[in-house]
């Protein structure tokens, strides 16, 4: 499976099966759009990631420049999801990471990737092929070595010349965002540097300036290296724009590095100037939906489920535009059941409706409910297995709202769906965000059921276990609350008592003869 590829970009990864970088057999995708990050440790990003932040948008990627086997990245070059941090194997963000999720959001047809290379500390110097020997074999030891992360020998300009040779292949570079200058403040020759960087890495890529918008971002105003050097770049080098720092704010620790928030809006006003060079205009975010029905082959919005109620798996938000505005996550962009909806979350028909299948571990659904009141619920759930290891949690606003519960086994096949008791919890009223998360391999989830504690009524079942059965009968085992736990046979009810607690555990039942009133 392809984790998180989109749909604009699946056609070029099923061609290349699964390597990105092998025996070619695709043109590149004219809608993946690849822009090459360089600079120093504010591009590389400095502050810690916040969950906004980790949210993986299913259409920007990386090439990966460094092996994170943490994050999955094991291989140089190829394309994973672009999460934190996107220059190395820590939990930063960068400036980086919010122009690509903007970028992305801004064009709903495209695929955004990153050639993500930054050395802190470094001069432009490091960036130019024909001094970057010359200004390491004097650099100091700890620098030496953070250049090493990217090249061996320290040439991070050949690095990004030959990962942007490869993702010319799956894709089309279509830009820079660049961000340095705190080291080489004293530097008369840095725009001319800069602007040969640039110019010599799209001469190895064959391309030209006029055609390659290039944006970098002003210093830290407050900081201590803040000059007009960088809004001067447009005035020195051809199709070349540059993002203000004006109103960021620093972190307090140092005079060289932005906060958090600075960096997200730095990232964002990065993209705006791209989208003016690439002539696109932003896109306005729109926030996930509730899922109402669908009308001619289209979905259309309706109202928030109301709990207590239950909550049908396949009705999941209908996903918005924008970071944060995905209603779902799953690890492809393939409908497997090909039922009901058209998006990338598995859905099956089924006897008496539609179930979500098919699924991983981490993928994830999201709901809009309504808690009309306050209170203890008792939570159901019905669902398929066949296996023993799967299960899923339940989060209200990202919040657990119990631990993860762990489905049973119900049959071979997945076909053979029961009514399973999932635990209690406590709900606000209000309108909340319900999260199923997956969090075991290949569990069917048919609908999702929040009863009010006090509602919630024992089934009829067999009492006085004396008595006998002169044959084998069926018997449905349900928990104290109510819930059906499966089945066994017996010839009476006080057999069957005893074979569930062997079968399902040394709990409290009830039982109850099929076909009994």
């Amino acid at each position: 499976m392809f984790a998180g590829f989109s749909k604009v970009f699946a056609g070029a990864a099923l061609a290349l099966g699964f390597s990105m970088f092998g025996t070619l057999h695709a043109a590149p995708d004219p809608n993946f759009h690849i822009y090459i990050a360089y600079g120093q440790s504010n591009m590389g990003g400095t502050a810690d990631a916040q969950s906004a932040d980790k949210a993986e948008h299913p259409r920007f990627k990386i090439f990966a420049t460094q092996k994170c086997s943490g994050k999955g990245r094991n291989t140089i070059g190829d394309v994973y999801p672009a999460v934190p941090s996107l220059f190395n194997c820590g939990n930063t963000i960068s400036i980086a990471d919010w122009f690509g999720r903007t970028m992305a959001d801004s064009m709903p047809d495209v695929t955004v990737g990153i050639i993500p290379v930054a050395v802190g500390g470094a001069s432009i110097k490091l960036f130019d092929k024909d001094q970057y020997a010359s200004y390491l074999s004097t650099a100091e030891g700890w620098l030496q070595n953070y250049a090493k992360e990217y090249a061996s020998d320290g040439n991070v300009y050949k690095t990004i010349v030959d990962i942007a040779k490869k993702a010319q292949q799956v894709g089309v570079i279509k830009g820079f965002i660049f961000h340095q200058g705190e080291t080489d403040g004293g530097y008369p020759d840095w725009p001319k540097i800069v602007k040969k960087t640039r110019d010599d890495i799209l001469k190895e890529l064959g391309m030209s300036s006029d055609t390659v918008p290039f944006v970098a971002g002003e210093l830290l105003r407050d900081g201590c290296c803040y000059s007009d050097r960088v809004s001067k770049l447009p005035n020195t080098m051809d199709n070349t724009f540059y993002a203000t720092s004006e109103n960021l704010g620093g972190n307090g620790v140092d005079r060289y590095h932005f906060n958090h928030d600075a960096y997200v809006t730095f990232g964002k006003r990065y993209a705006e100037q791209m989208l003016k060079a690439v002539v696109r205009k932003p896109v306005d975010p729109v926030p996930q939906q509730p899922f109402g029905k669908i009308e001619n082959g289209e979905e259309v919005a309706g109202e928030p489920a109301t709990i207590p109620g239950k909550i049908e798996a396949e009705n999941y938000d209908i996903t918005g535009v924008g970071s944060g505005n995905n209603s779902y996550k799953d690890d492809d962009s393939e409908n497997k059941g090909e039922a009901y909806r058209k998006d990338g979350v598995d859905i099956e028909k089924i006897a008496d409706g539609f179930a979500i299948g098919y699924t991983n571990e981490g993928e994830w659904m999201e709901y809009t409910v309504n808690v009309k009141t306050a209170g203890d619920y008792v939570v159901k759930a019905r669902l398929a297995s066949g296996s023993e290891t799967s299960g899923f949690l339940l989060l209200m606003d990202d919040k657990e709202l119990l631990s993860a519960f762990t489905a049973p086994k119900t049959g071979e096949d997945w076909k053979s769906y029961e009514e399973v008791n999932v635990g209690e919890v406590k709900l606000a009223e209000g309108k909340h965000i319900l999260k199923i998360l997956i969090t075991g391999n290949f569990v069917n989830i048919d609908w999702v059921e929040f009863v009010e504690k006090s509602n919630v009524g024992l089934p009829h079942v067999a009492r006085g276990g004396l008595q006998s059965q002169s044959q084998i009968r069926n018997y449905v085992v349900f928990d104290l609350m109510g819930v059906r736990v499966g089945a066994v046979k017996a010839q009476n009810a006080n057999e069957a008592m005893h074979q569930a607690k062997l079968k399902f555990g040394n709990k409290n039942f009830f039982v109850k003869a099929q076909g009994l009133n």
